[in-house]
This record gives C-alpha cells, structure tokens and sequence, in this order.
C-alpha cells in the first residue's frame, strides 16, 4: 500500500468535526500504535470538553495537549483552545499565542508545518469537515516532504471548504467518505508497522550466521 513507515498521525477538522472525529477515533482499536494529534476549531473561551466527549467515543486515551510535553505513541492529543499546537524537533508540544493563521487560533497549518520538524516523511495527515481553507498549505508542505494526505470528500463533509482547499493544494493520496477513514487509517498503519517488521528480520537474518552445533 505505501512504503512509508509512519510515526504519527495528524488531524485538522472545523465545522462539523467534532462528528467526523468520534467517527475515525472510534473506528481504532486500543492498541492503535501511533500518537494522533488533533487541531479542531473551537471557541477560545471553549474548556476541555473535546478530550471527554473524544474520549467517551473511541477506546482510545484522549488528552488535551500541555507545554512541553513528550509525544507518547498511542494517545490522542488534542490543542488547547485559543493556543496554537506545535511540534518541536524533540518531538514535544509547545503551545504559542501568536495571532490567528487562517483566522484560526489553533490552526491546522501550523501544526501540519510544525509536525514535519519532528516526523518528516513518517505522518499521515488528515483534514475532515471544515469552513475555511486552514490545512491547505499544511498538506501541501507535508506531501512536499513525502508524507501521505487523506482527505474526507468534501460531498461528506458537514463543511466542504477545508477537504476542497486541501485537494487543491496538493495531489492528495486518498479521498474517502468520512466513514471509510478510520479504518483506511488503521489498515494503513498496520502495513507500514508489517513492512517495519519485515525489514528488521531480514536484517537480522542476514547479519547473523548461522554456526554448526558442537558434537
């Protein structure tokens, strides 16, 4: 399917996402293997209800995202409301105030950008349901650095803006209807964790001889 070995998945949803989300994180298991770090529009006054209500709807443990804090394989993270979320090279959070990207405080695009810092080639990003066109210049940079874009079909989507500027920016690799994601996602990975495997063991049976038992 894809030759990439994913570490990360990255997702930016608007109007609507709150829906599209509970329908992919619902559709992983408990053991999903990557950290999924999520940009979802609220208002800035908005508390942390999102990782509850996420948390409530999927079997996975979902957080809101804190300064500093190292990115652990299989969590959902989630950016704080009127915060933007960023990855750093050490593959940790940093949160900012700088103004709106987008119109948008936390923005898709500056956690897309960011999130290649720390994963380069190895994130899957998606973009779900949303009325602006935040995540547009996000994709573009990740697919320029050999990452893979999934995109909702915008006929789908509560709001089509957000999944139409991102199939503009860039040749996406997947478009699916909001239902067939999560578990495209979860197949996807699955093959990118095998071909990990894979290539170890035939590393290891090729760097280790095989020695003659002793009479």
């Amino acid at each position: 399917m894809n030759n990439i070995e994913f570490e990360a998945v990255v997702i930016g949803s608007s109007a609507g996402g709150i829906k599209a989300l509970s329908s992919v994180l619902s559709a992983l298991p408990s053991d999903f293997p990557l950290p999924i770090i999520i940009v979802q529009h609220l208002h800035p006054q908005s508390d942390s209800y999102l990782a509850k209500i996420l948390e409530s709807k999927c079997k996975l443990k979902v957080k809101q995202a804190d300064e500093k804090e190292t990115i652990a394989d299989g969590m959902v993270y989630i950016a704080p409301p009127n915060y933007h979320l960023l990855i750093e090279d050490d593959r940790s959070f940093s949160l900012s105030i700088e103004g709106q990207v987008n119109f948008a405080r936390p923005s898709v695009d500056v956690l897309f950008e960011t999130a290649i810092y720390g994963y380069r080639d190895k994130i899957v990003a998606i973009i779900l349901t949303g009325a602006n066109h935040d995540g547009g210049v996000g994709v573009k940079k990740i697919k320029q650095n050999g990452g893979y874009i999934i995109v909702q079909t915008p006929e789908s989507a509560e709001a089509d803006a957000m999944p139409k500027a991102a199939i503009a920016a860039t040749d996406v690799d997947k478009i699916l209807p909001l239902e067939q994601i999560g578990s495209f996602l979860l197949q996807l990975v699955n093959s990118s964790i095998k071909k990990r495997f894979d290539k170890y063991n035939n590393r290891f049976s090729h760097t280790n001889p095989s020695f003659p038992l002793k009479n």
